[in-house]
């Protein structure tokens, strides 16, 4: 494994475990019924379905308006 599929590794893995800790728990803890419970944690995560989407099409806007990533990080692209 590289240092950079490393780093991913753990930055997702950390986004992970906050947006757990910090948004689905409180959200499903904050109803008392099952179906409730149900509903919030499905919709916190479809929003974090459609956070990772907009991320994702905003780095390919980035690339296909640019054409070139090389400016992105230029002490590791040379």
């Amino acid at each position: 494994m590289t240092t950079t599929e490393l780093l991913f590794s753990a930055a997702a893995a950390i986004s992970l475990v906050a947006f757990v800790s910090l948004i689905l728990v409180p959200a499903v803890g904050s109803f008392g019924r099952w179906y409730e419970k149900l509903g919030a944690g499905f919709l916190s995560l479809f929003i974090l379905g459609l956070l990772v989407i907009i991320g994702v099409l905003a780095g390919l806007a980035y690339v296909d308006a640019t054409n070139d990533i090389t400016g992105v990080f230029p002490w590791s692209l040379n």
